[in-house]
């Protein structure tokens, strides 16, 4: 997937103008805000969990080398080939060998957010391989070239209507207007392609080393066939994903699917681990995992570490103004939200997407609501300190900063230009006392009003209070 975060500011505004994407994102806040408020109640030591996961993903990331290592030696010793991918380019080289190597003409995927991040359909299709993604969220994005908007509800930024009129055109039957009906067309369509793969491609949510194998969690049926019915199964997933043990995983799932979808558990948690045996009904007879890196190992031992303690539940996202305001498109790659405006800098460099540490009011509701307690707004923070030392803010802002510094160290001159400042507004704000455009600071008013000041600063306010 390109990475197009350079043009944030301009999308911003594109997706605030977007009527329709506007009520789309109106969802978000019944299907994920309150349906993960209603559930965490459900666990009486909640904070203590959310504790002990992020300290389980630590004791990884302390480590990861050897909890991999680990992980390889308990795969190979249940039939699974372990694969290690450093860029996009290897992983998408690795699959393509594989699917020669198996003579594989068509693949069936179950969602996968790193092989979004690979661009792995496109590379698969130029070799000649027919691909069909089987999450009905990621085959409506199929069928209509977009990306993901959403990390766990990719169609989220999409209407019902959306959807019927592009099954309607794509699969050429009679326009159906309702939920069920729409479904069962996907599944109708859906079907033939997992009879008829020669390999199925997933992601992994967690690799445990204990069992050397690997654990996806879906609420659609597509992900247990994907991984089942193809006679090659290849799960790709990031290096940071491993987990020590049974025990260490299930403490995981008891936040993952109430942080990502308000349930208490998901509807199929599968646990994959090696190749079909001689007693097994189902299951792939070739089992590849591959271990990606792509940027990652780049965050170990630095400021940016706890940013792999991530679960991809979409929580932070969920809860954010920003994303509720432009939807996930506007942040330019695979990952939006807070976890994208710090990971998308991190991986593909600061200087190709400058804006996204400052999409955030730094409110903090995305640190509150990480079930693995990432600090969220502090990693934002460095990423901003960090692009001021690397001159990467404009002229315009440096200047502010500088004057801003200028005065705030020396306070007479600071008092009498706040003095000054607030009894111009306060007359600006007018009878209503509202401040409706600010020269120079349109993009703080063109989308909003703010109340005007009072006219009288807080220290010439506390000095009358203190006097009287």
């Amino acid at each position: 997937m390109q990475v197009s975060s350079i043009h944030f500011k301009r999308s911003v505004t594109e997706k605030l103008n977007d009527e329709k994407l506007q009520n789309a994102l109106s969802r978000l806040q019944t299907r994920f805000v309150e349906g993960r408020a209603a559930v965490i109640g459900e666990i009486a030591d909640f904070e203590e969990t959310r504790t002990a996961a992020a300290a389980i993903r630590d004791r990884v990331l302390m480590n990861l080398d050897q909890w991999l290592l680990h992980f390889e030696q308990q795969a190979i010793a249940r039939g699974t080939l372990v694969h290690w991918a450093e860029s996009d380019a290897d992983v998408n080289r690795i699959v393509t060998e594989i699917a020669t190597l198996h003579n594989v003409r068509r693949v069936a995927k179950s969602k996968s957010m790193v092989s979004e991040e690979c661009g792995l359909n496109e590379a698969l299709e130029g070799a000649g391989i027919e691909v069909v993604e089987t999450d009905l969220g990621e085959y409506i994005l199929q069928l209509a070239h977009e990306a993901p908007s959403h990390i766990v509800a990719p169609v989220v930024h999409k209407n019902k209507e959306d959807i019927a009129d592009l099954f309607a055109e794509k699969h050429q039957l009679p326009r159906k207007t309702g939920i069920p009906e729409l479904c069962r067309e996907a599944r109708e369509i859906l079907r033939p392609a997992f009879l008829a793969a020669d390999m199925g491609i997933s992601g992994a949510n967690f690799l445990i080393a204990e069992t050397g194998s690997a654990l996806i969690v879906t609420n659609e049926g597509n992900g247990r066939l994907v991984t089942t019915l193809p006679r090659v199964h290849v799960a790709i997933t990031g290096i940071e994903k491993v987990v020590p043990t049974l025990e260490d995983v299930t403490t995981l799932l008891r936040l993952l699917p109430r942080s990502a979808t308000g349930q208490s558990i998901t509807n199929y948690v599968s646990m994959l681990t090696g190749t079909k045996g001689a007693a097994d009904h189902d299951g792939p007879e070739h089992f590849h995992i591959i271990l990606v890196d792509n940027g990652r190992s780049s965050l170990l031992g630095g400021e940016m570490q706890s940013m792999l303690r991530c679960i991809r539940c979409g929580a932070c996202m969920n809860h954010c103004p920003v994303y509720q305001n432009i939807g996930g498109h506007a942040y330019g790659w695979v990952y939006p939200g807070p976890m994208g405006s710090i990971l998308t800098p991190t991986l593909v460099g600061l200087e190709n997407a400058p804006d996204l540490p400052n999409a955030s009011t730094l409110c903090g509701a995305c640190g509150v609501v990480c079930p693995v307690k990432i600090p969220l707004p502090d990693l934002l923070r460095q990423l901003r300190e960090k692009q001021m030392a690397l001159g990467l803010k404009s002229w315009q802002e440096k200047s502010a900063l500088k004057l801003w510094g200028w005065m705030a160290r020396r306070p007479a001159v600071y008092a009498m230009v706040t003095q000054i400042i607030v009894r111009i507004l306060h007359f600006a704000g007018g009878k209503g006392r509202m401040l409706h455009h600010l020269p120079g600071a349109s993009g703080w008013t063109t989308g909003r009003d703010m109340p005007a000041p009072q006219g009288k600063t807080f220290r010439e306010l506390y000095l009358k209070r203190k006097l009287s």
